[in-house]
């Protein structure tokens, strides 16, 4: 059986044949700071499918609206334009003409069609896009464009906002004798709560696929990951995860290609989300701790997501983590006003394997083992609920002071 290499912390994008990519600073933040990288084009010569998910906020970004008609259109795609520092959101009429205006630039510089490239942004809500910086950036941008490494990390960096670290993996393997790539970036830290989170990440393969199995493997991918992560509970204005699909190596991929290419392909798709997902999570702001937490046995699919994103978004269960306090009691507070199906008599909490209630009694004298397990960067907490045969996972954080104090201003 073909197995996936993944290499963490790669060039990103730039590892799928046919694609350039170029990062250059155009001062979007408005303060005088020429040296942070704030604007990232991601460019395919051959036209592309596309599939994308994005934010269901009633409030929307402007990119996310034109992201959306541009999808929606159909056609072919050449690239993305995505910025940082200001997320061109509520920002009325004026907004959407600065994201179609970005597009069009682009497109320009290149003699393609304003429809084929989707804009992004992330940054600070509520102010007008520095139009005139962010244009000459795009053309400066166009000309910079490459496909090394170097190009690859830039733009991964110019993404990014409140995030300490890029984002970045390839996944690869061969197939038939030829060897094939799913390559992402992503940015987030904060607000992170799907559907989805204050994310933008963009994916690139070099495969031919057509825009209805693209969107179904995407779709499912980002429902096992993107969305079954959480920071501080919050949704964002401008979530947006997006693929192209160039299809520079010849190999078509669709429902009537072999299963085993079907797989491979969704299998590849899937953990460059998962482990982007994962790297957000990781990278929460201020955060010390990784939580995974796991509800099983529960009635219904529906019921085990509850449990999972009460304790996951639980300021009291967050701060507890924070203060390395194995406080089960919380968790099950939490499980019990989630709004699922629970029978405190049945109810088991564990931390990693240690179990700290059984069948709704506590275990008092492992209490020294929980409060060994909860000194890790990242442990795992499992409820199983014993009503039927529904499981979820989501991955949460603690919440700390500093995550306060970051917030509490701009």
């Amino acid at each position: 059986m073909t197995q996936l290499i993944v290499t963490l912390d790669s060039a990103g994008i730039t590892d799928v044949p046919g694609f350039e990519a170029a990062a250059v600073a155009c001062d979007i933040r408005e303060k005088n700071d020429l040296k942070r990288l704030d604007l990232a084009l991601f460019f395919s010569l051959r036209p592309c499918t596309a599939a994308g998910t994005f934010t269901k906020n009633a409030v929307k970004a402007a990119p996310v609206v034109l992201c959306q008609k541009h999808l929606g259109d159909g056609g072919s795609f050449h690239g993305i334009i995505a910025n940082s520092g200001n997320a061109n959101a509520c920002t009325g009429p004026d907004g959407l003409r600065d994201a179609q205006a970005t597009a069009q630039r682009a497109a320009s510089s290149l003699n393609l069609k304003a429809s084929s490239f989707f804009v992004c942004s992330t940054g600070r809500i509520g102010q007008p896009m520095p139009m005139e910086r962010l244009l000459k950036g795009i053309e400066r941008a166009v000309t910079e464009k490459g496909r090394t490494p170097a190009h690859g990390k830039n733009a991964a960096d110019a993404i990014l906002t409140s995030d300490t670290k890029p984002k970045t993996v390839t996944v690869s393997f061969t197939y038939d004798g030829k060897k094939h790539a799913v390559a992402g970036i992503a940015k987030g830290a904060g607000m992170i709560q799907p559907n989805m989170a204050t994310m933008l990440a963009f994916l690139a393969t070099d495969f031919s696929v057509p825009r209805s199995f693209l969107q179904k493997t995407l779709s499912e991918a980002v429902t096992g990951t993107f969305n079954c992560i959480t920071v501080d509970g919050d949704m964002s204005t401008n979530d947006t995860v997006l693929i192209l699909a160039n299809g520079h190596s010849g190999v078509s991929v669709g429902d009537k290609s072999p299963r085993e290419l079907r797989v491979l392909f969704a299998e590849a798709v899937w953990k460059v989300c998962e482990v982007l997902a994962d790297k957000i999570v990781s990278d929460g702001e201020k955060i010390t701790k990784v939580v995974e937490v796991k509800v099983m046995g529960a009635a219904s699919s529906e019921d085990a997501e509850k449990v999972a994103r009460a304790i996951g978004n639980s300021l009291l269960v967050k701060s507890s983590w924070y203060g390395e306090d194995p406080n089960w009691g919380r968790l099950a507070d939490a499980a019990g006003y989630a709004g699922a199906k629970l029978v405190e008599g049945k109810l088991d909490i564990l931390y990693n394997d240690t179990p700290a209630m059984t069948a709704g009694k506590p275990h008092a004298e492992l209490k020294p083992k929980w409060k060994e397990i909860v000194k890790a960067r990242r442990f795992t907490v499992t409820l199983n609920l014993h009503l039927g045969k529904a499981a979820f996972r989501l991955l949460a954080t603690d919440l700390t002071e500093g995550y306060v104090n970051y917030n509490k201003s701009e």
